[in-house]
């Protein structure tokens, strides 16, 4: 998504990933709120601005309902405001906190299909320790509306029928089941040195770490690295490096990373995209060519693919794509974390992540102490 001229200044005030990866489809009209607990990297006083955009980021399973690139549909933005959310991600919020926010002076927003926009700054003081609460009342007709996230929830959230943006107590409210409705980016005013983007997939998106843990690597990474380096986690659930070489939306926010851009993807090109060693390679190749393309001086810095328990045909993919991702094969590329080599056993089962680092049993996804070793890994490469 395109930066507004007056965002310069401001960087991503959390390591929570929003991008989408599905999209509401409904029968009927409907108007519903959802609410968020987020901790930001910092707390105090605090001018915020939050940036919307209406395409789906990246692919769902077979891509039948959400792929990436596809245009939301027409919804509106009843209210939407922030509050102090308190420490213990409840859905009430400290009375006296609540701050409403506004589109070019008005309180709601009209959004029409593949829009990009951004609201008006905000201040909030937000105690230390204390998490922003964010709430909006959306509504929409029937068909397809409204991108979101829709993988494991990693931060605490709910929802409710009807007009309660605003409303103080939890009335009405559930808990929400991977239902992340979010703006697509929450930044605040803050001078940094550093600007890295973060993207990938449900591994780096965090995807089976424990809720309000903010135990994955890139958190773990961010929080080492301090206030002064920007963070922006582009993270989602079931990407592929072929729904960024589209270069729709998802690719448009990496863009927006001045410095350094951390790719990590591949392993659901190899699993459920079936994609071929070639393809993966030269799906990458597009995806680094857009970047330099669009910014010759960003830092682009490539991990090797890693390890999710292939076998067979899937593991000799893996190999081939990570032999020739270290063997520095595509250009554009400036330096590589092997990310896999933390993660892998040790050969000849390099296919295969460290039981330790398992999220289940049967669940390979890289587990809260793999997002220590990765963050310890990649701050002593960097």
């Amino acid at each position: 998504m395109e930066q507004s001229q007056y965002l310069n200044g401001y960087t991503s005030a959390t390591v929570v990933a929003a991008t989408s990866n599905f999209i509401m489809v409904r029968e009927e009209p409907f108007t519903h709120t959802y609410r968020t607990v987020i901790r930001l990297r910092e707390q105090g006083a605090l001018k915020l601005c939050f940036g919307f955009s209406n395409t789906v980021d990246s692919t769902w399973e077979q891509g039948t309902i959400a792929w990436a690139g596809r245009e939301g549909g027409s919804w509106r933005i009843e209210a939407a405001c922030i509050a102090d959310g308190g420490r213990d991600q409840s859905c009430n919020y400290n009375e006296g906190t609540l701050v409403h926010l506004t589109f070019g002076g008005t309180g709601t927003r009209d959004v029409l299909p593949g829009e990009q926009f951004y609201s008006d700054p905000v201040e909030i003081c937000l105690p230390d320790g204390h998490d922003l609460m964010f709430s909006w009342t959306l509504s929409a007709g029937s068909g397809a509306s409204i991108p979101y996230n829709t993988e494991q929830m990693l931060v605490t959230a709910y929802d409710a029928p009807g007009f309660r943006a605003a409303q103080p107590n939890e009335d009405g409210f559930r808990k929400s089941d991977n239902l992340l409705v979010l703006p697509s980016w929450i930044g605040y005013e803050k001078d940094t040195v550093q600007e890295l983007v973060f993207f990938g997939d449900s591994i780096t998106q965090g995807v089976r770490t424990a809720q309000d843990g903010y135990d994955y690597w890139v958190a773990k990474i961010a929080n080492q690295l301090g206030h002064s380096c920007g963070v922006w986690n582009l993270g989602s659930g079931w990407a592929r490096a072929y729904d960024a070489a589209t270069d729709t939306a998802w690719l448009g926010k990496a863009k927006q990373g001045k410095d350094k851009i951390v790719l990590c993807l591949g392993v659901n090109d190899i699993d459920i995209g079936c994609r071929t060693a070639e393809q993966l390679m030269t799906d990458l190749q597009d995806i680094v060519h857009h970047l330099k393309n669009h910014n010759p001086d960003v830092h682009i810095i490539l991990c090797t693919v890693p390890p999710f328990n292939f076998v067979e045909e899937r593991e000799q993919i893996w190999r081939t794509v990570n032999a020739r991702i270290r063997g520095l094969s595509l250009s554009g590329v400036d330096r590589v974390f092997d990310i896999a080599e933390v993660l892998s056993q040790p050969a000849p089962h390099e296919h295969l992540l460290q039981r330790q680092y398992m999220s289940s049993e049967f669940d390979p996804h890289p587990n809260g102490l793999a997002g220590t070793r990765i963050a310890e890994a990649f701050l002593r490469w960097y």
